[in-house]
């Protein structure tokens, strides 16, 4: 599906110009100090929202019944899941199918997005063994206790 950027003071000044738009693409009005928002026609976002559910239930329907198979393509799909060990790997594949499939059916899919990003963080901290190392400690504890601060009034 194509895509039209336009600012959002342009469509606030004249709708009419970017409106037709929608006709051929979806349109991502860009803000300055926000977040951009993105229109688009209520046909297209309801086919991608019915075809995001079947495509995320007939995964989970596949990991239950094959999880390497699953593992497999959701590795192909994501590379980065190389770097993980095996055990996180099929913690990730779960976690991510468990969110894709709630955010399917809710369309809340900002808690997938927020682990697929947590996850593939993680994995870039695996691809560094020396870091990896650093992170699972053990770690010396507090530090040093510190004296108290003086305060004239104390």
């Amino acid at each position: 599906m194509a895509v039209q950027t336009f600012s959002y003071s342009a469509f606030l000044r004249g709708p009419a110009k970017v409106l037709p738009s929608l006709d051929d693409a979806d349109v991502i009005l860009e803000r300055r100090d926000e977040e951009n928002l993105v229109l688009m026609r209520a046909e297209r976002f309801e086919a991608t929202a019915d075809s995001l559910r079947v495509a995320a239930r007939a995964l989970a329907v596949l990991a239950r019944r094959d999880r390497d198979l699953a593992q497999e393509l959701l590795a192909q799909e994501l590379p980065w899941m190389h770097w993980l060990p095996a055990e996180e790997r099929a913690e990730c594949v779960r976690e991510l199918l468990a969110d894709l499939a709630a955010g399917a059916e809710t369309g809340l899919l900002l808690p997938f997005a927020r682990n697929l990003a947590s996850w593939r963080t993680t994995a870039e901290v695996w691809s560094d063994p020396q870091l990896a190392h650093e992170l699972q400690g053990p770690f010396p504890g507090d530090g040093p206790e510190l004296n108290r601060p003086f305060s004239e009034t104390s």
